[in-house]
């Protein structure tokens, strides 16, 4: 692809490298990127792969802009709350560079579509923050021979790779299943400081150009491990498993496949949370029902962590953080009855399955966690 006479001038600092060049400007006009959700992480890669004028760029979310967004996923404004992500992030891509082309799917990856949606790009980015998408990306990139540009992050640690197939290792060659349901929480429980989002895909759009530009050593069988607290950049080689079940000799997995929901690290498409069909529940209404009835007397218990509760809390309530539960049991009356509540609910769900092996009976879950009693009572903030 040839540069019109206004990309040779928008590109001009690319121009002058010795390792870009004309030659270079055109291949990152030709390549085809797609990014696996538009979050923190999809943030500055569809930023700078935009800006530094990759041609076409696929954007695949199904979700909204939320005002949490707004922390770390400098794609969106506050006026875009609301509004499809996809939509979102195509407008602002376009008036950074409109000589991009921006194609987007408003909708769930799955075994269903992964295929076909990948087999039109050179390379994958993934910007997951949930294990079964993650594992969909990687073994789909494996199926189709494209390179998965890998990054994750949690709290204030980031990590980055590349898989290649056939040239090195797999996700599956570093992580050969999805761990335990609600074993890892999500950055949704754990949180994120904003800017790791920036630094870690700023790597991972890094590498994206370089392949294109075919300059430079990638991060193929290297982890790039962060830490922004001593900022320290930690490297851990990588090796690919001949057992693995989709890139090794005698692979098992052959196709796609659809996992349960499990909560993952990181940002992009938002990791959901864990199922409580098993525990009872109650539900914000009907709780403030029970607090506002005259004299009844009513036992919360606040499993969340201790900064968690000076955000917000629910009046009268016990907190009790969940690792710390099993070691206050005895301050509890299993005759009573009592409602038991994290942020979400998972956690709280988590905590009642504990105390109703030790003979626990008289227990409900809040529904939707505080975040929901939020809803019914506007004093207390989301978060």
């Amino acid at each position: 692809m040839t540069l019109t006479n206004e990309e040779v001038l928008r590109y001009s600092r690319h121009l002058i490298l010795p390792e870009v060049g004309k030659t270079g400007q055109e291949k990152l006009k030709a390549a085809r990127v797609m990014l696996i959700g538009t979050g923190g992480l999809g943030s500055p890669n569809a930023l700078y792969l935009s800006a530094a004028g990759i041609g076409t760029i696929g954007l695949i979310d199904f979700d909204v802009v939320d005002h949490t967004n707004l922390q770390r996923q400098l794609l969106f404004g506050s006026d875009q709350v609301g509004v499809p992500k996809v939509e979102a992030a195509k407008k602002r891509i376009l008036s950074l560079n409109p000589n991009t082309v921006v194609k987007t799917y408003n909708e769930k990856l799955s075994s269903k579509n992964s295929m076909e949606i990948f087999k039109d790009y050179d390379l994958i980015i993934d910007g997951t923050d949930n294990f079964p998408t993650r594992y969909l990306v990687n073994d789909t990139c494996v199926f189709l021979n494209k390179p998965n540009i890998y990054g994750s992050i949690f709290r204030f640690e980031g990590q980055a790779t590349v898989f290649k197939p056939k040239d090195g290792p797999c996700y599956r060659c570093l992580y050969p299943e999805p761990p335990p349901p609600g074993e890892v929480p999500s950055c949704a429980e754990g949180g994120v400081l904003g800017i790791l989002p920036g630094l870690v895909g700023i790597i991972q759009a890094s590498e994206a150009i370089k392949y294109f530009l075919g300059k430079g050593e990638l991060l193929i069988g290297r982890l790039l491990q962060i830490s922004v607290l001593d900022m320290t950049f930690r490297e851990v080689k990588i090796r690919r498993d001949k057992n693995c079940p989709v890139c090794g000799d005698h692979p098992t997995i052959k196709a796609p496949i659809d996992y349960e929901q499990f909560c993952g690290i990181g940002l992009g498409l938002e990791a959901p949370v864990a199922k409580t069909d098993d525990v009872p529940e109650i539900t914000p209404v009907d709780l403030k029902k029970l607090l506002d009835a005259n004299g009844k007397k009513v036992n919360i218990i606040d499993v969340r962590e201790p900064y968690e509760f000076e955000i917000s809390r629910i009046p009268g309530s016990k907190l009790i953080p969940l690792g710390e539960l099993m070691d206050h049991v005895n301050e509890l009356d299993s005759s009573q009855e009592y409602i038991i509540h994290c942020r979400s609910g998972a956690r709280s769900a988590k905590a009642i399955r504990q105390l109703q092996q030790i003979g626990f009976k008289k227990l409900k879950n809040l529904a939707g966690g505080i975040n929901a009693w939020a809803d019914v009572d506007p004093t207390v903030p989301k978060y």
